[in-house]
This record gives structure tokens, sequence and C-alpha cells, in this order.
């Protein structure tokens, strides 16, 4: 079973998310509505994988992973992004903040469990 945590701040996405990770049969998904949300969160669940929206109200996905990465055992979970603004210089600086993915927005739902086994399958 694979834990992941999903921040998103756009409610209808993490619904999508939820059921199509969930349909996938051996993906638990934890939801957080924010960055701030989820650094409370990652104190209790720890996760195999992230999955980041973007662009969020107060900080980024960017900004949320920054945070994380400073907390004890969370350095090395593998960071999967999620964005509309799939620019080439902005994917290139994901991958150069260790990011193990990165989805375009929007995404199907029908592969985004096999697009989540498939980046932990490259990262273990």
């Amino acid at each position: 079973m694979i834990k992941l945590l999903h921040v998103e701040d756009d409610a209808d996405i993490r619904e999508i998310a939820k059921m199509a990770l969930e349909l996938s049969g051996d993906i638990e998904v934890v939801q957080c509505v924010s960055g701030e949300d989820a650094l409370t969160v990652v104190q209790s669940f720890v996760p195999d994988v992230f999955l980041l929206d973007m662009m969020m109200p107060g900080m980024t996905g960017m900004q949320t992973l920054e945070k994380m990465r400073e907390m004890p055992g969370l350095d090395q979970i593998p960071a999967i992004f999620m964005t509309a603004r799939a620019q080439h210089a902005e994917l290139e600086e994901l991958r150069n903040l260790g990011a193990a993915d990165v989805i375009s927005k929007p995404f199907d739902p029908m592969s985004l469990g096999d697009q989540i086994k498939s980046v932990m399958a490259k990262t273990t």
C-alpha cells in the first residue's frame, strides 16, 4: 500500500484525485487543503510520496516541500507536483528541487494512479 499525501486547495480537484487514486486499490490518500495544513498532518502521517499542487494561496507547493524537507524523516520522500503552468523553465526548477515528476493539469484521472506507481517504482 502506497501512502500518499495530497496537498491541493481546489475542492473539485481533491475529490477527483482522491476517487481516482483510491480506485487503484493500493494507494492510501490523505488530503490537505493548504501547505500549512500539510505541515501539521505530516507530524502524525508520514507518507511514501507527496502530491503537491504548485499554485496555492499562502504557501506554494514548492514552499511546502521546502518546509517539509526540513522536518525529520521527510527529506527523502519523493515529491510529485501538479501544475497548470507546466513551462519548461518551471519544470526544470521543480526537478532541480528534487521533484520526482510533474503532472500537468488538467490530469487524466484514469491514469493518475499508474503515474504515481510509476514514479514510486523509479524511486525505490
